[in-house]
């Protein structure tokens, strides 16, 4: 994999996790708990979703996060390595596309939308990282237009399981639960993971409060 530079890269990493854990904290928690009639349940959803994400993200090596794969030369894995990490990424993505489905109707659904955009960036740019250092360039663009397809997919098998009512709205509530979960651990863990050591860094801190401060002025002006 050719070199990279690496600062720029983690600082735009920093920047989307600061601005989906904002989001998550300012939009998400806020709508999924404004009725209360689940109770707690919905915060058992949040915590399955939490640790749902662990366990994809010990398909996928991290790339949820942006975690970049650099090979030696000569250093391969064997390709069901890397389509396992593309299916547990389209999984997360798919579930994606259903919270924006459940949350289409909310005025400040933009801000959500824009959180998703910024999250899949960096998370496309590893996973072709890691599928162009095992697979041909034919496999590596087809695999990445399926995951590309995945929250698109999922956006549109939410909305009409809905409009068509095969699926009560409380199974989207606690699918929305869920991908909050999903987004808790995936936030917190680029956000914690941007520094070496987990040594203060005043660059990254100023990155992650002005994402932070972008998200809130989106949530108040949408």
């Amino acid at each position: 994999w050719p070199k990279t530079n690496t600062n720029y890269y983690k600082l735009a990493l920093v920047f989307a996790g600061s601005y989906l854990f904002s989001i998550t904290i300012i939009h998400i928690l806020p709508e999924l708990f404004h009725n209360d009639e689940h109770g707690s349940w919905l915060g058992v959803f949040v915590l399955a979703g939490f640790f749902l994400q662990q366990i994809l993200e010990y398909v996928s090596k991290g790339i949820e996060h942006g975690h970049l794969h650099v090979h030696e030369k000569g250093h391969q894995h064997l390709e069901s390595t890397a389509v396992m990490a593309m299916l547990a990424l389209s999984l997360h993505a798919l579930l994606e596309g259903s919270m924006l489905a459940n949350g289409s109707a909310n005025h400040n659904a933009n801000t959500l939308l824009l959180g998703v955009l910024i999250h899949k960036a960096p998370e496309a740019f590893a996973l072709v990282s890691v599928l162009i250092c095992e697979l041909s360039h034919k496999k590596t663009l087809f695999y990445l237009i399926a995951f590309a397809l995945a929250s698109p997919i999922g956006l549109g098998l939410s909305r009409y399981l809905m409009s068509s009512e095969i699926l009560s709205s409380g199974f989207f509530t606690f699918l929305f639960a869920l991908v909050c979960g999903n987004f808790l651990h995936i936030s917190t863990t680029i956000v914690y993971e941007s520094s070496s050591d987990h040594k203060f860094n005043l660059k990254k801190t100023m990155v992650a409060v002005s994402a932070a401060a972008i998200a809130v002025l989106g949530e108040m002006v949408m």
